[in-house]
């Protein structure tokens, strides 16, 4: 999609934007809801107060960032490039998703869903606010750090807070990250 397009868009539906320098910024009280849209231009950053809709996109372009105030929906999305951004302050709802790209970092302030997620390249960060569900993850390289706020849910063990291996008196998350650094996740 090309930014004029996408400006077209914008005004039809009538959510508010501003131009900085090269990037469209998408701001405005409430979410958006591109229901229909299955692409974005280069450089969009999502400001807005409310949620961002974007079920039918499978790829983001360079430069996409989301610093919207409530959740994030890319349901459809099959790749992720390198330089997305997540500082979002809800969730993020990647479903879709197989693999993540080295060193992606999760700074959102809720849940992150990777419920599709096949593998995790070294370098991923989690530093979200509440829970990560990794429920077709297999293993897990050394790396990998979980700094959210919550719960990990992994395939073989359910929820790390709950596993039975947990020692009493030692952070399940410290334990986890300690045990993801020794090998014991990978296959």
């Amino acid at each position: 999609m090309t930014r004029e397009a996408f400006i077209e868009v914008l005004n039809e539906e009538g959510y508010s934007y501003e131009i900085e320098g090269n990037k469209i910024v998408v701001t405005g009280r409430g979410g958006v809801y591109f229901m229909s849209l299955t692409s974005l231009p280069p450089d969009v950053e999502f400001r807005n107060r409310g949620s961002v809709y974007l079920h039918y996109l499978t790829s983001l372009p360079p430069g996409t960032v989301f610093k919207n105030e409530i959740s994030v929906y890319l349901s459809a999305l099959t790749s992720l490039p390198p330089d997305t951004e997540f500082e979002n302050g809800g969730s993020i709802s990647l479903e879709s998703l197989t693999s993540l790209p080295p060193d992606a970092e999760f700074r959102n302030g809720a849940g992150v869903n990777l419920s599709a997620l096949t593998s995790l390249p070294p370098g991923v960060e989690f530093r979200n606010g509440r829970d990560i569900n990794l429920g077709s993850l297999s293993s897990i390289p050394p790396g990998v750090e979980f700094k959210n706020g919550s719960n990990v849910l992994l395939k073989q063990i359910g929820y790390f807070y709950d596993w039975k291996g947990n020692i009493k008196g030692v952070d399940p998350k410290r334990l986890l990250n300690m045990m993801i650094k020794q090998g014991v996740f990978e296959r």
